[in-house]
């Protein structure tokens, strides 16, 4: 794995993002690169690079995991800015620094993004043509989320409410920046907080699990506002042409993954090849890192991105792989 950082012209700040090689990797050759796009809330570290940009990078790619803008190590001010339109634009910012290394072929680039970056990665698909096959793991339409849940179904006192905190911030006074999750399970319970995705996702991020030190699960609450209108979908069916697989785990949980993707599944009508992978006994934050689901949805997405990237293997491979 290769650590970098990088910045496109039109950029005020840096990219913070790892790379990881297939086995044998050799600079001299070209490569299919996949753009790995982690949740809402998290960073390179956890599942979109520790999980699924390490088991493709062992299947053949090229894969590079980032932190989003304004979040992780990755640069920008204010800090915990979750906004939409940035995070769409910083997976073309990523492709903007695949295309310059000599040993990715810009033909063969795809992306993967999990729960919120699901949402990110199929926004991205529908205008960014470079992009040529994309999966969605868990994936979460956060403008349909922040509309609904997040701002308990009161999308307008929401709006309100982060006017109000901008201008008290404009005019000098602390930032608010929301802790999104409870302290740990324990707290989660305690405070009866025991909604499946609300429980699991305090488990994944608040335990040695899977907290790591960029994933804060904090946003800066007077900068939210352009996430109340947006949608992740919006054109679907006459722009997300390229192939499309969708992974949801049927344990319901309150986010909304298997709603938005059941939803994004249906509406993708242009796509050339489109897929819904339905995991029946697992949950939102188990496709994150347990092992069974995880081997489930690779055993689906490889192949897909395979053939979508035009990767063939070679006689060796496929004699170990027979």
């Amino acid at each position: 794995m290769k650590s970098v950082t990088f910045k496109n012209p039109d950029m005020a700040w840096h990219i913070a993002a790892n790379i990881q090689f297939p086995p044998a990797f050799d600079e001299t050759k070209k490569y299919p690169a996949i753009v790995s796009v982690h949740p809402f809330g998290s960073c390179k570290e956890q599942t979109s690079g520790n999980v699924y940009g390490k088991a493709l990078a062992e299947q053949g790619f090229v894969v590079i995991a980032y932190d989003a803008s304004f979040q992780g190590a990755s640069g920008g001010e204010p800090r915990f800015i979750e906004d939409p339109t940035q995070r769409v634009e910083d997976i073309s910012r990523v492709i903007d620094y695949l295309v310059t290394l000599p040993y990715v072929d810009e033909d063969r680039i795809g992306v993967i993004g999990v729960c919120g970056g699901g949402g990110y990665a199929i926004n991205a698909t529908l205008t960014e043509k470079r992009i040529k096959a994309v999966v969605s793991i868990t994936g979460v339409n956060i403008g349909r989320l922040f509309r609904e849940g997040f701002s308990n179904y009161d999308p307008l006192a929401a709006l309100a409410a982060m006017a109000a905190q901008r201008t008290k911030e404009a005019r000098g006074e602390t930032q608010l920046v929301n802790e999104l999750l409870p302290a740990s399970p324990g707290a989660a319970t305690a405070a009866g907080l025991t909604e499946r995705d609300v429980f699991e996702a305090t488990d994944y991020y608040k335990t040695p699990r899977g907290q790591k030190q960029g994933g804060a699960t904090r946003m800066l609450f007077s900068h939210a506002q352009k996430t109340l209108a947006w949608d992740a979908f919006a054109f679907a069916e006459t722009l997300l042409t390229q192939p499309v697989m969708v992974v949801i785990g049927q344990q319901v949980g309150a986010f909304g993954a298997f709603r938005d993707g059941m939803e994004i599944h249906g509406r993708a009508t242009a796509s050339m090849d489109r897929q819904l992978v339905l995991l029946e006994h697992w949950s939102h934050y188990d496709l994150y890192d347990r092992p069974e689901p995880v081997e489930l949805a690779l055993q689906q997405l490889v192949p897909f991105f395979k053939r979508h990237l035009a990767l063939v293997p070679d006689a060796g491979q496929a004699q170990a792989a027979a």
